[in-house]
């Protein structure tokens, strides 16, 4: 499961439009953090995304993803006009299709590569999904997880949300803040739709005779959309946004992408989904969601910087800075997979973040503040920086934050456990370690 929010002017401190997402996946579902250039492609080629080949397009934009290891598309990501997207899983009561069609994130990916706007995005997306509609298994290892999707869109200047049950879909523009948590939320207001929404619904009988058609009403599933516990998601990211309406900036959005609610953490200790910052847990409700990436957007007209931790867990990591300059994304070693690899980011942290799992509160406290104060120096280098410093400034802060890293993984490690986790949670996460082949130490 996932989060995703957009803050638009003037909800923002500075003016700019923030976004940002937590991509909860499979635990040792690694994500890619890369860059693909813009290229020109002869007429006539064919692309192969996740399940399905498709006409290429003859120029695409250069983009940033964050990329599940195994897909072609992405969960979350920008393009070189400032456009970014998030999507979320959606449960709704249109079949889902078992075979393979353009999965969410690859129709993310499509449009970041297609669309110079929001809105252009939004109708890439539509377009692609009249076509060849959406479905295919969308888990790395749980191959029977099929869903549709929502999608949040934003560009310096506008943002959208797009929600979709099958071939269908409505769209609604974004007037300050929103937020997606994966359920339906558009209701009765709604932009655009697809010519056979309400018709649908009404042969259907979702819609009675006398009702005013609502779409989450008409078109969500009711069990999968509350188990996932979108709902608290959705009001608590709205919450935090809200509180902080006018003064919204970098440091409010990380927060909120590292939210574990009011009262002291332990991740061991509750059942459902109910985090934004996502810990796996066991098998049945919260296997498949772990907060494996965390991106977010500081999109202005003249400009736009990205924050990416490359990373899973955002509560452990530390996020850094991004700019379509030079080769984009320092040097992070090799694409990361379902295996542990010490040449890799994602996994050079994700030992930082196991060893934190032992005692969360304990030993995130070791290191926290020297997190939070080399992150803040990102953020003032970042402002402060001008388009020619760009591309050495964000080798020097990934530089900084592996350094920090492993100083910080050598720290927690030797820190005695005072609140040792639960026995079942002790055990998913060795099995999850054996998996991974990442310690012997384990949980």
């Amino acid at each position: 499961m996932c989060d995703t929010f957009v803050a638009l002017p003037p909800a923002t401190a500075d003016g700019s439009v923030i976004f940002g997402k937590n991509s909860d996946r499979e635990p040792n579902e690694a994500q890619v953090l890369e860059f693909h250039p813009a290229r020109e492609y002869p007429s006539g080629t064919a692309l192969t995304c996740t399940y399905l080949k498709i006409p290429q397009a003859r120029r695409t934009h250069a983009v940033l993803l964050s990329r599940p290891f195994w897909m072609w598309g992405a969960e979350t990501g920008a393009n070189e006009k400032g456009v970014v997207i998030g999507n979320e899983a959606v449960f709704t009561k249109m079949p889902r299709d078992k075979t393979g069609r353009l999965t969410g994130m690859d129709l993310l990916r499509l449009a970041l590569e297609r669309a110079d706007t929001a809105e252009g995005a939004l109708e890439v997306i539509t377009d692609l999904l009249a076509e060849y509609g959406q479905g295919g298994p969308c888990g790395y290892h749980d191959k029977k997880l099929i869903y549709h999707n929502s999608f949040l869109i934003a560009d310096p200047r506008e943002a959208w949300v797009l929600e979709t049950a099958g071939h269908l879909w409505a769209a609604l523009k974004i007037e300050d803040v929103y937020s997606i948590s994966n359920g339906l939320t558009i209701g009765e207001r709604y932009d655009l739709g697809h010519p056979d929404l309400v018709t649908t619904a009404q042969k259907k009988g979702w819609l009675k005779r006398g009702q005013t058609f609502h779409f989450a009403r008409c078109y969500s599933d009711w069990f999968y959309t509350t188990f996932s516990a979108c709902g608290s998601r959705r009001s608590r990211s709205c919450r935090l946004i809200e509180s902080k309406i006018g003064h919204f900036d970098l440091p409010a959005a990380f927060s909120v992408l590292r939210d574990h609610g009011d009262a002291p953490y332990r991740p061991d200790n509750h059942f459902l989904m109910t985090r934004i910052c996502a810990h796996a847990a066991n098998p049945l409700s919260r296997h498949a969601s772990q907060s494996t990436a965390s991106f977010v957007a500081n999109l202005k007209p003249n400009g736009s910087t990205f924050w990416a931790t490359g990373t899973s867990a955002p509560c452990t990591g530390i996020f850094k800075p991004l700019w379509f300059s030079g080769s984009v994304v320092p040097d992070i070693g090799p694409p990361p997979g379902g295996t542990f690899n010490s040449e890799t980011l994602w996994w050079q942290h994700e030992q930082l973040h196991r060893t934190v799992l032992l005692d969360f509160q304990t030993r995130l406290a070791a290191y926290r503040p020297e997190r939070d104060k080399l992150e803040s120096d990102f953020i003032c280098r970042a402002q402060n920086a001008t388009e020619r410093d760009y591309w050495n400034l964000s080798q020097t802060c990934f530089w900084q934050a592996g350094e920090a890293t492993e100083t910080w993984f050598n720290k927690v490690r030797t820190r005695t456990v005072i609140n040792r986790p639960k026995s079942v949670y002790r055990w998913y996460w060795k099995h999850q370690n054996r998996v991974a082949n990442i310690f012997g130490e384990g949980l």
